[in-house]
């Protein structure tokens, strides 16, 4: 099928346009039918996605199902996807109907609210196609304007300076990234990122204000996509919006920010900062480890103390990403493997949880830990999901969870056991701060009055689950479905970054530590 990217990427574009346009009135019919047009195009969406996987290529490492149209003042709309990109293309298209179906409980500007989502998927598939500097930047950075929108207008009663804080912090660390794209440009001589992947940048040392750049250029450039990526993963200590912005937004808001947007900083570092900085990626690795792993433990004993649920589990987020930061800088094999593995499963499991959590909230307008308490006894449904998600986030073998921190945990070791020991250590606190939720919510005695007519998960809840739990199943007893498909291409990079390495440097790097 021809343009089958764009097609994709604009078909809810193109049903926002028809919501916007043909749809009025704002009575409970407009209102349902919004939600109906919503849903309807987003499974078309994912049905017509499904087109993308079947005619990809795991075999083949280059870009495929290629699109390159001049766009305008000679600058290029390209579109195409590897091995990396096509799961989180897949990713999003599969979690958009599950997000519109938590919107049904809105009453409130329904018709903005679908429109919102609809451009967001837009955006956030031309995230993972773009293949020229430009379109990457202005879709990259149009998606902060939809969330701030639903966080800002949709969310709790500090939205606004949530919604002011989630903005800002993104749009600072972009900033630096333009100036960094600027550059490429200027020594490339071309924005298309296909021909930037195989341009060897300037890793020269020069002395900037007194200062020796090690690494040269790439470093600099490295370090402004860097504040960039780091930002929206979130890493530690730029994580301090995620809280916030998660326990304000939405229910729908927060599955879209924990399940898709954070995983662009993921995406950003294997697609730019590894291939395009790899004498930089090298030099600044063990920094970024680091990094990950006062991530993973901090984070952790942050959530241990929260008494708000949504809050509980944003930090557990940010501990999750910790695991696929230190697995993309341990930058071999099983490290890539697993970074994007555990971005994929934290996908289904996050937004599964932050769906939990909707799900009691409706019914009791509130995330307080101590206002639950034996739910069992009212919602075996719900407790056995909870449960499930509850065990996969801990990383429970047979789930999706243990498959993504097993193999970067393994890459760690591989290149620095201390790493790796106390990386390992963040497995045990994720299982203290998940259980003790798990425990105050729905064991124990059944006693506040408000909770005794609370009701179990309806039949559109249980559907919102049941692919949420069918893909953490299947990842977690057939993890071949996604690591058959990313293998060559990410063994494709690694060659390439090794072989850009100078000889000393890639010896050391294959040099066990000890």
């Amino acid at each position: 099928m021809d343009n089958l990217l764009s097609i994709v990427t604009f078909l809810p574009m193109l049903a926002a346009l028809i919501l916007a346009v043909f749809l009025r009135g704002t009575d409970e019919a407009a209102q349902r039918n919004a939600k109906i047009l919503a849903l309807v195009a987003t499974i078309a969406t994912f049905v017509i996605s499904i087109a993308i996987y079947t005619e990809f290529d795991p075999s083949n490492t280059g870009f495929q199902l290629v699109e390159e149209y001049e766009w305008f003042g000679g600058l290029t709309y390209k579109l195409g996807v590897d091995g990396i990109s096509v799961l989180f293309v897949l990713l999003t298209t599969f979690l958009m109907p599950v997000v519109i179906g938590a919107c049904w409980s809105v009453n409130e500007r329904v018709k903005e609210y679908m429109i919102l989502f609809l451009i967001l998927e837009t955006l956030m598939i031309a995230v993972f196609c773009a293949l020229d500097l430009v379109l990457f930047y202005v879709v990259f950075e149009a998606g902060l304007i939809p969330m701030f929108l639903i966080i800002g207008i949709w969310g709790g009663q500090n939205k606004v300076y949530a919604a002011f804080k989630f903005f800002l912090y993104t749009l600072f660390g972009s900033v630096l990234m333009l100036v960094a794209m600027l550059a490429m440009w200027w020594d490339a001589g071309t924005t298309d990122i296909p021909t930037l992947l195989n341009h060897e940048f300037s890793s020269e040392a020069f002395s900037l204000m007194g200062f020796q750049i090690v690494g040269g250029m790439q470093t600099l450039m490295f370090l402004a996509f860097f504040a960039s990526f780091a930002v929206k993963m979130p890493m530690w200590p730029v994580h301090t919006w995620l809280p916030d912005a998660h326990v304000q937004a939405p229910t729908a808001g927060s599955v879209v920010l924990a399940a898709i947007l954070l995983k662009m900083g993921g995406y950003g570092f294997l697609r730019f900062s590894l291939p395009m900085f790899p004498v930089a990626s090298d030099l600044l690795a063990t920094f970024v480890m680091s990094l990950s792993v006062i991530a993973i433990i901090y984070t952790s004993l942050v959530a241990m103390m929260q008494q708000d649920m949504k809050k509980l589990i944003a930090y557990s987020s940010v501990a999750h990403m910790g695991f696929v930061t230190m697995g993309i800088f341990a930058m071999n094999q099983q490290g890539l493997d697993g970074a994007i593995f555990q971005m994929i499963s934290h996908g289904f499991i996050s937004g599964a949880l932050f769906l939990s959590v909707g799900v009691i909230y409706d019914r009791m307008h509130t995330r307080e830990i101590d206002a639950y308490g034996g739910l069992v006894v009212r919602m075996p449904a719900y407790a056995m999901v909870f449960m499930f998600f509850t065990m996969a986030n801990v990383g429970l073998p047979g789930t999706s969870g243990f498959v993504g921190e097993f193999l970067t945990l393994s890459a760690a070791f591989q290149v620095n056991t201390w790493i790796a020991f106390l990386a390992t250590t963040g497995v045990i606190f994720s299982a203290c701060y998940a259980l003790w939720l798990y425990r105050r919510v729905v064991f124990g005695d059944l006693i506040k009055e408000s909770l005794k007519t609370i009701t179990d998960m309806n039949t559109r809840e249980r559907l919102m689950m049941v692919p949420l739990v069918v893909m953490t199943l299947l990842l977690g007893v057939y993890p071949a479905l996604v690591l058959d498909l990313i293998g060559p291409s990410v063994a494709n990079l690694v060659d390439n970054v090794q072989s850009a390495l100078p000889e000393t440097v890639t010896a050391v790097a294959s040099a066990p530590s000890h």
